[in-house]
């Protein structure tokens, strides 16, 4: 979850850059989001670790991260994105 929490930290901050700051070749978002970024996270694992866990027997536990996990990425993601907005284009006092 770390690592899928983090990543969408990375997304956020990121697709502001790239889009609102400094505009770059076309497929650079593609390469960097979903190539690089993609790469980086665990989401293509998730729903074996969600069924693993289930399977085990920790159906809680599954049913947490099931839960939690896109609702976290989906937060992080925007708080990132809104973080990174507003330390770069700040106004002057």
């Amino acid at each position: 979850m770390l690592v899928n929490v983090s990543g969408c930290a990375l997304m956020g901050a990121l697709m502001v850059a790239i889009t609102e700051l400094w505009v770059g070749h076309r497929l650079l978002r593609p390469l960097l989001g979903t190539g690089v970024l993609g790469g980086y996270t665990t989401f293509s694992t998730f729903a074996g670790d969600v069924d693993s866990l289930a399977a085990a027997g920790h159906l809680a536990r599954a049913l947490v991260y099931l839960l939690t996990t896109p609702v976290l990425a989906l937060l992080t993601t925007w708080t990132a994105a809104a973080l990174t907005r507003g330390l770069l284009f700040r106004r002057p006092s």
